[in-house]
C-alpha cells in the first residue's frame, strides 16, 4: 500500500508546479490573436488529418466541460479560426476545421510557446524528461 502521506504530498507538489509552470505559460498568449483554451483546441485540430477533428475528440483532450468546449469552438469559428460542420458519421456530432487564419495565428503562437516550454523543462535534463513523461503517463492511464 501507497504512503498516504507522501502520496498526498507528491500531489501537492505535482499540483503546484503544474499550477505555476501554466501561470507563468499565460505570458505566451497575451497580445495574441488566439486565447490559451484556442490555442488548446488547435493543438488537436492542426495535429489531426486535414486539420479536421471530431469535436468530441476535442473535448476529450480539454480540461474544461463539453457545453464550455462547444462554446468555445463556437466564439472560434465567429472569429474566423475554424469551421464547424455536422459529421456524417455521427449524427449528433461535429466536424472542426482550422481556417487558414486560424492556423497561422496557431503556428505563431506555437513557435512562441515552444521556445518557453523547451526553456522551462530545461531545468530538467534528459533522463528526467523521460521519467517525468512515463510517469505522469502512468498516472494518467491508472
Amino acid at each position: 500500500m501507497t504512503d498516504r502521506k507522501l502520496a498526498l504530498a507528491a500531489w501537492e507538489s505535482l499540483f503546484r508546479a503544474q499550477h505555476e509552470v501554466f501561470h507563468d505559460m499565460l505570458a505566451d498568449f497575451e497580445g495574441t490573436d488566439i486565447s490559451q483554451a484556442e490555442y488548446d483546441v488547435m493543438l488537436t485540430v492542426t495535429r489531426s488529418p486535414e486539420m479536421t477533428a471530431r469535436l468530441r475528440d476535442i473535448t476529450a483532450n480539454m480540461l474544461i466541460s463539453q457545453p464550455s468546449v462547444s462554446r468555445l469552438v463556437d466564439r472560434m469559428v465567429t472569429n474566423g479560426l475554424v469551421t464547424k460542420c455536422a459529421d456524417p458519421d455521427d449524427g449528433r456530432g461535429s466536424l472542426i476545421t482550422a481556417t487558414d487564419a486560424g492556423a497561422r495565428a496557431f503556428r505563431a503562437v506555437a513557435t512562441v510557446h515552444g521556445r518557453s516550454i523547451a526553456e522551462r523543462m530545461s531545468a530538467l535534463d534528459d533522463d528526467e524528461l523521460r521519467t517525468l513523461r512515463a510517469l505522469a503517463d502512468k498516472l494518467r492511464h491508472s
